[in-house]
């Protein structure tokens, strides 16, 4: 399929290319800009709607006359070449398609080409995964049977002609097969193999829980505490934010017992001095402290004048606040006339026998089980060692602990049928199939399926969880650097699958 002009080398065409771009040409594009989603619809048309399902039109009109496809392994082919392989091999003979290319989330790169300031082109970057699907012929499609089999990277260069974008040049190479079985048997289930990972990606410790059947079925702890000291399974771990739905199942347990009420005025038992005087301030309800919609900022130090105040009126507008958790806090104890870690300990860490979670530094910390938080140089941040209790930050805990929390918020333990439907409900929506609930992000899956979730991050701290209440799934990921969220996108697919999968795209819209 060889095209009868010179043959330039691969490399030297990307290198050609990837030179103009840089010394000459503009910066990246951003996720948000008009170009950048221009690009990423023609991607979809190009592979979601024609190479994946095999329809033809919208895949061949995307092409210039004259494209060039340079393949790695298979040479080059213009557009006849390419379309008649296209057409008899991958399309030609399944009566289900049995190939498909999926874009690695975030991997896409776009940057655009001018001339005399007039723009007529643009180069997109990405990898992309190769899956194939074992079901014969003649036999319904089924989703399982798919299988991971190679990834690559690809450079589009796509060009206006007549003032509609078109495929110009395509390169795909650095092709790497995938035995998708081995993979997954290595990575988090081969110790070796996982910690060689974690120091490739300057990991200090990583921490994984595995909720099935509504029970922490697996705990995971990998990497060091400090140099030669693995960390142990019961690792204690600062989880900063996951502090939060702690403080949000203490209180939403208190209204399932009657003794505390979701939509009355917070003014009833406290007021902060600073907003004392304001009109808003008997708008303020526990609901709207539990769903981000107080109108306070995150935390009053970030104004101006460090003094707390309203951005908007209550429940109009989503705002993620820590000082909304903590004007709760005071209100629970000024009503109960008990501090919230004694409220947490009653009704959360006793029956649930945490007892390596609390909400105060003391000296009951096992410090030689503790996992110090680092920046990504790898400096060791001093711990933070609160005297009182915070309701939205710096909760000590473990895997394990947390992982039985996960496992008693999902079957609604003390929480009555009512506030549980009031917790996992649309309170407000943050961004597409986002939202948050009573404590709780949840992301809209599709088929009335859903996730909670929530996260946690401060300096040297990133962790995240995930429950699914109908399938009684979960998974726990704690981290001591500043930058270890970039290990949960594989493991949040390795353990989630195309649930993860899902769950990612929404973030990553």
């Amino acid at each position: 399929m060889k095209i009868n002009h010179v043959f330039f080398p691969l490399k030297t065409i990307l290198a050609g290319m990837l030179l103009f771009q840089i010394q000459f040409g503009h910066s990246q594009e951003a996720k948000n800009s008009e170009l950048y989603k221009t690009i990423m619809s023609k991607d979809s048309l190009l592979f979601d709607i024609g190479f994946n399902t095999c329809n033809i039109n919208p895949f061949e009109n995307l092409f210039s006359n004259e494209l060039e496809f340079y393949h790695d392994k298979d040479g080059v082919s213009n557009k006849a070449d390419f379309l008649k392989v296209f057409k008899s091999g991958l399309c030609g003979s399944t009566e289900t398609y049995r190939s498909r290319r999926e874009l690695v989330s975030g991997s896409t790169k776009i940057y655009p080409l001018y001339k005399k300031g007039i723009l007529y082109g643009a180069i997109q970057n990405g990898t992309h995964q190769f899956y194939e699907n074992t079901t014969k012929k003649g036999k319904p499609f089924l989703k399982e049977n798919e299988k991971l089999v190679g990834n690559a990277q690809f450079t589009h260069l796509w060009i206006l002609e007549n003032n509609a974008w078109k495929l110009k040049r395509s390169l795909s190479y650095n092709h790497q097969e995938v035995n998708s079985e081995e993979e997954k048997t290595n990575l988090f289930d081969d110790e070796q193999e996982t910690e060689k990972w974690l120091k490739e990606n300057n990991i200090p410790t990583l921490g994984i829980g595995i909720i099935s059947d509504g029970k922490l079925k697996q705990v995971k702890v990998f990497g060091n505490l400090k140099r030669n000291v693995s960390a142990p399974y019961n690792t204690i771990w600062n989880v900063a934010s996951l502090t939060k739905p702690v403080t949000a199942i203490v209180t939403l347990k208190l209204i399932s017992q009657g003794k505390w009420d979701l939509d009355e005025p917070l003014s009833k038992y406290w007021t902060d001095p600073d907003i004392a005087k304001d009109p808003y301030l008997k708008l303020l309800t526990t609901r709207f402290v539990l769903s981000h919609q107080t109108g306070f900022p995150n935390w009053r130090y970030l104004n101006e004048s460090k003094k707390l105040d309203f951005k908007f009126k209550p429940g109009t507008q989503y705002q993620y606040s820590g000082e909304g958790f903590e004007y709760l806090r005071k209100a629970l104890e000024k009503k109960f006339h008990k501090t919230l870690d004694q409220l947490a300990s009653e009704l959360i860490f006793t029956p649930l026998k945490m007892n390596d979670s609390q909400l105060i530094w003391n000296d009951k910390i096992d410090l030689s089980r503790y996992a110090i938080n680092y920046d990504n140089q790898g400096n060791a941040y001093e711990p933070t060692k609160n005297k009182t209790a915070n309701a939205a930050d710096d909760l000590l805990t473990t895997i394990e602990d947390y992982g039985n929390f996960l496992c008693s918020v999902m079957n609604s333990d003390g929480l009555s049928p009512k506030v549980f439907e009031e917790m996992i409900s649309h309170q407000i929506a943050t961004k597409k199939d986002k939202y948050f609930g009573l404590g709780f992000e949840i992301y809209d899956l599709g088929n009335q399926n859903y996730a909670l979730s929530h996260g946690g991050a401060d300096k040297g701290v990133q962790t995240i969880v995930f429950m699914l209440p109908k399938t009684k799934q979960g998974l726990i990921i704690f981290t001591n650097v500043d930058d270890g969220y970039k290990v949960y996108e594989k493991t949040i697919q390795h353990y989630l699958g195309e649930i993860g999968n899902r769950i990612i795209s929404i973030e990553t819209k």
